[in-house]
């Protein structure tokens, strides 16, 4: 699209950028008006409440999902500032006001987004509304209290999965009322997190039931190409409703893709994005623009807030304290003082993790920064969402030197049309479903009348548990060996395994969080550099037979890759197709993996400090995975000395773009070549979900393997490096440290299965 002669305040920036090449593409989004609706036939008092708050219409969106909160299941997925909230808030004010009994039950998957959203449920005024937070931040003194009195909890998945399911007798006049549950930000319930959410919903309307009620399901999502099925997933419910006509006005939108210097062509190594971030943050500022800059890394937020802070100090020292970081790990007064600077208006820039990518109403927004690449065109597209609330806005991406930053970069075009991925979760993964099995057991026996909500293969796996001696079946019904037994407690729901490693912080004694077993060997043994929210640590002990890895905050100027022996063999063939001149096949496999050494690699140049051998034992887990063999006739001619380079390359390159396709990160997702499987006899390529059991990643790859193999190809073919680098075929996480990898090999084995 053409773009017109800046009059922005931030003109200048971007001239300067489109001179020196840095500025690589931008268009103009144009503004939108508002489509209004009179309000609904709601109760007075609910009416009377919105005139006060200043609300005589709806946008036509919000009016739809009010209609059909009525008629069944909803999901409305509309822009950011698009007032979804309205959308659940109405029916819930409604339901509350009209019904005394009645209670509602809100789940958000941040604090920050709770205390919003009951911030303004305060802010209507209605005596028969009694909203109350009920988190890990509540009082123990206040609980019992909000039990009694809250006639609508906001929590979160975690506080209802551990504090509210397993005590539902303590809960009981609550789950005999309940008559409407909200699912806000539901895009964030996808991978392993979301197949969790997935079954605690359905734990939830079986407990609901029991107690005699069958509430209504209002869900919120960014937008996605898959919401329907989403929320269906999510919920185990049918014939879910979509509302995606977005009637809020939109003010017109600069969007604008901004590369760092390459510094190293042969290298592939450019500026540092974060510093580039600092200076355009800070010459925003400068400019009058209120910006939310968003970088997924604590650490890294707090190095861009102090390069702007520094830049602000030297050339506009009354503005430097009007600069803040905002990122998870904050108190909860912390958090509260920041956010309350935010919507009055007292910081002019906020650099935050996704912690404010959500929906929490921070005001008014000029410019909204985006350093690196979030994982997902759905989740950048959320952030931009929160530039332009006045009459324009500056939504600006900075590239990193991540394979799939540099792919952007050189499709620009393509990547701000580019349509947005599907959520992608499975909550019959066994090891998950599983798990949930169990926590349902102790809420209550496991029945008959259960597949209605625990799905068609609870009893199999029921049985399965029985033989394993965690079940037993006893009055017709199937309850846990050991009443005793707390099961919610050993479920973390960021994991697929029960199976886990506490990470502890030895400065602290906090317990910072868990890793599966599959994954611990790899990421937490001894002399790692682990990353927590962003945080560095260096593991000092890992001890194998209590489950726990002893860390401390590191602070030097290195990290850590492991060097790992990788086996896999096939246990179950799902589908199969020819394509490409491949055969492709989907099914499980189980994984091996023997982590035999690491690596220590300097900042930010990646040179290889020193090789440190590791005595640690194999793990095995069985997952999902794709894989495809490749043929004499496509291998014709090709030399074979470089053939396992070439398998290996390539395989770096699908597991980098098959986040394109998945909602997911490459970290969720393992790979193995080639040149002769013994099972298949032929050189194999696999990629597997890197979490036992799978969720449901390379069924996607499966699914849409030509694209995959296709943007591999042109991520590979067009990176100006000489030999292969991190912006096309090196990975941070490879299990032979890059070695061997065959660039040129890759993209003409691509290029020929391209052909086909």
């Amino acid at each position: 699209m053409a773009v017109s002669p800046d009059t922005e305040p931030w003109g200048e920036l971007l001239a300067a950028g489109r001179e020196d090449e840095r500025l690589v593409a931008e268009s103009v989004e144009p503004p939108r008006r508002a489509s209004s609706e009179e309000l609904p036939d709601l109760h007075p008092a609910v009416i009377a409440a919105l005139r006060r708050s200043g609300i005589e219409s709806l946008y036509s969106h919000q009016a739809e999902a009010v209609e059909s909160a009525w008629d069944g299941p909803t999901i409305v997925t509309t822009g950011t500032a698009s007032g979804k909230s309205l959308c659940f808030q109405l029916p819930t004010l409604e339901v509350l006001a009209t019904d005394a009994k009645a209670r509602a039950l809100y789940l958000y998957p941040t604090k920050a987004l709770a205390q919003d959203q009951a911030r303004s449920l305060h802010g209507f005024g209605l005596p028969q509304v009694r909203p109350a937070i009920y988190d890990g931040d509540t009082p123990r003194g206040e609980r019992a209290a909000i039990r009694r009195r809250a006639n609508l909890l906001l929590t979160n998945p975690d506080m209802l999965h551990v504090g509210i399911l397993p005590n539902h007798p303590a809960w009981g006049d609550f789950l005999a009322n309940l008559a409407l549950v909200v699912v806000d930000e539901a895009h964030v319930y996808r991978g392993v997190f979301g197949s969790h959410v997935a079954n605690m919903l359905r734990r939830l309307r079986r407990l609901a039931s029991a107690y005699g009620t069958a509430p209504r399901f209002l869900l919120t999502s960014a937008t996605i190409a898959n919401p329907v099925e989403l929320a269906e997933r999510l919920t185990g419910l049918e014939d879910v409703r979509l509302v995606d006509r977005d009637g809020s006005p939109a003010a017109a939108r600069r969007i604008v893709m901004w590369n760092p210097p390459l510094l190293d062509e042969a290298l592939g190594t450019r500026a540092s994005p974060l510093a580039e971030a600092g200076e355009l943050v800070s010459g925003l500022v400068q400019q009058g623009a209120r910006t939310i800059c968003f970088m997924k890394s604590r650490k890294a937020v707090e190095v861009i807030s102090r390069h702007v802070t520094e830049r602000l100090r030297d050339e506009a020292p009354g503005l430097a304290d009007r600069v803040a970081p905002y990122r998870a790990g904050y108190t909860a007064a912390q958090r509260r003082e920041l956010e309350r600077r935010l919507v009055e208006g007292e910081l002019l820039a906020v650099v935050a993790t996704d912690a404010l990518e959500l929906g929490i109403d921070i005001g008014s927004l000029d410019a909204a920064v985006c350093v690196t690449f979030p994982g997902t065109v759905a989740s950048l597209r959320q952030m931009w969402g929160r530039a332009g609330r006045r009459e324009r806005g500056l939504a600006l991406y900075v590239a990193g030197e991540d394979a799939l930053d540099q792919f952007f970069c050189r499709h620009p075009d393509e990547f701000l049309e580019r349509p947005v991925e599907a959520a992608i979760l499975d909550h019959e993964s066994e090891q998950i479903h599983c798990s949930h099995l169990l926590c349902a057991a102790h809420e209550g026996p496991l029945t008959d009348r259960d597949a209605e909500f625990l799905g068609p293969r609870w009893q199999a796996y029921a049985d399965r548990m029985v033989s394993s001696g965690q079940l037993v079946e006893r009055g017709g019904g199937y309850v846990l060996r050991r009443r005793e037994d707390y099961p919610a407690a050993q479920v973390s729901l960021r994991s697929a395994s029960p199976e886990a490693f506490g990470i502890i912080d030895t400065s602290s004694g906090e317990l910072l969080g868990t890793v599966e077993l599959a994954r611990a060997f790899s990421t937490v043994h001894e002399g790692a550099v682990y990353l927590h929210m962003g945080r560095s640590y260096e593991v000092e002990t890992l001890d194998v037979v209590d489950r726990q890895a002893l860390v401390r905050p590191h602070e030097a100027n290195w990290y850590t890759q492991p060097k790992r022996e990788t086996d896999t063999d096939i246990e179950r063939l799902l589908d199969r197709r020819e394509t490409m001149g491949v055969q492709l096949s989907f099914g499980t496999v189980t994984v091996t993996d023997q982590v035999e050494a690491y690596q220590r690699k300097s900042l930010p140049d990646h040179e290889v400090l020193d090789f440190l051998p590791l005595d640690l034992p194999a793990t095995t887990f069985q997952t999902q995975a794709l894989w495809y063999e490749l043929g004499e006739e496509l291998l014709d001619d090709f030399p074979l000395d470089a053939l396992l380079g070439s398998l290996h390359a390539a395989e770096h390159g699908q597991i980098a773009v098959l986040p394109l396709l998945a909602m997911c990160d490459r970290w969720d997702i393992g790979g193995l070549s080639t040149n002769l499987h013994p099972q298949t006899g032929r050189p194999t390529i696999f990629i597997y979900d890197g979490h036992p059991g799978g969720v449901g990643i390379t069924r996607q790859g499966f699914r849409e393997f030509e694209t995959l193999v296709a943007d591999a190809h042109r991520l590979i073919a067009e990176c100006r490096c000489r030999d292969g680098c991190p912006s096309c075929v090196q990975s941070p996480k490879c299990g032979n440290l890059n070695e061997p990898l065959a660039k040129a090999g890759a993209r003409e084995l691509m290029a020929r299965m391209i052909e086909r």
